[in-house]
């Protein structure tokens, strides 16, 4: 066993039980099984993650913020970040078509787990929703990351300007640059950028930048994480510590992002939307139900992998 390995091992057993206590877990997210997608190819998982204002059942559920689909190869040599943008416009069932993010206001997680397998015939095995609080705990507690920043761009709602270059993320400063949507060329899209940039800093800094090696960082991390996330009822401190042990040879290049084939934007009833390229994500959602990702993307491209965002 690796050192890295071995040391989050050893401090997951010993602080597991408070670890488990500080995880919010949600009771029946799933829809009906009779209503859904077939399993996974073999040992391949779908987690929808979600990023919001608050834990679910804080406030209701408000709109999610921001939504992606994490698909996880059976030989887990990757992880793959699928972005839906929150202003996809989409039917919605019991409710027409509406944005995306307008399913979890609606019927919480249950209801968007349902949108999001019907629109894309992918099964979703596990859900996580991640309090933006836990963006600013979490960034504490590595120490911050950088990421590379192609353009300066201004954030009239904060009044923060980010340079062009290379931008130290922590605490506020990283709620802040994962969630700015306005003064961006790419609007949304390029806050999706954003967000799995910051994921890739993450967990190139947890894996390559000493925080596994070190029991301090490590349980500060963990304790920042776990009181920020809430899970399908399915989901234990050993389910996150087996797949911290499925994924140890995960690094940052391992990590691809991406987002679901997009048409452009619209207006509906006076609100701006996203419209899918039905056609072109049809291919991709396939790719995600065959296990074959990779494929899709040697032969399509549309990563977003390049260190630098807006």
């Amino acid at each position: 066993m690796s050192l890295p390995l071995a040391a989050l091992f050893t401090i997951a057993m010993e602080r597991q039980y408070t670890y488990d206590r500080n995880i919010t877990r949600i009771d029946d997210v799933f829809p009906a099984e009779p209503e859904r997608p077939a399993k996974p190819v073999g040992e391949a998982q779908n987690w929808l993650l979600i990023g919001s204002d608050s834990r679910p059942g804080e406030k209701g559920f408000n709109r999610a913020d921001s939504i992606m689909l994490v698909h996880l190869p059976a030989d887990r040599a990757r992880v793959f970040f699928v972005g839906i943008p929150r202003d996809s416009y989409v039917p919605i069932p019991g409710h027409g078509s509406d944005k995306i993010n307008s399913a979890y206001a609606y019927g919480g997680p249950k209801l968007l787990i349902s949108t999001v397998e019907k629109l894309t015939g992918v099964r979703v095995d596990h859900f996580a929703a991640l309090d933006f609080k836990g963006f600013v705990a979490m960034s504490k507690a590595i120490g911050g990351v950088e990421v590379e920043v192609s353009r300066e761009t201004y954030d009239s709602a904060n009044k923060i300007t980010w340079p062009q270059g290379t931008v130290h993320l922590e605490g506020e400063k990283a709620l802040l640059f994962v969630r700015q949507r306005y003064g961006l060329p790419g609007g949304d899209f390029d806050r999706i950028k954003r967000q799995q940039a910051f994921l890739r800093a993450v967990a190139d800094k947890l894996i390559n930048g000493g925080v596994l090696t070190d029991p301090f960082a490590l349980n500060d991390f963990l304790g920042a994480l776990t009181t920020s996330i809430s899970v399908d009822s399915g989901v234990s401190i050993g389910t996150l510590r087996d797949l911290a042990i499925e994924l140890r040879n995960i690094r940052g290049g391992s990590l691809v992002a991406s987002t679901v084939p997009l048409a452009g934007t619209d207006t509906v009833k006076g609100a701006s939307i996203v419209r899918l390229d039905e056609k072109a994500a049809k291919i991709m959602y396939a790719a995600i139900r065959d296990d074959k990702l990779e494929q899709y993307f040697d032969d399509h491209g549309g990563t977003s992998n390049t260190k630098q965002v807006n």
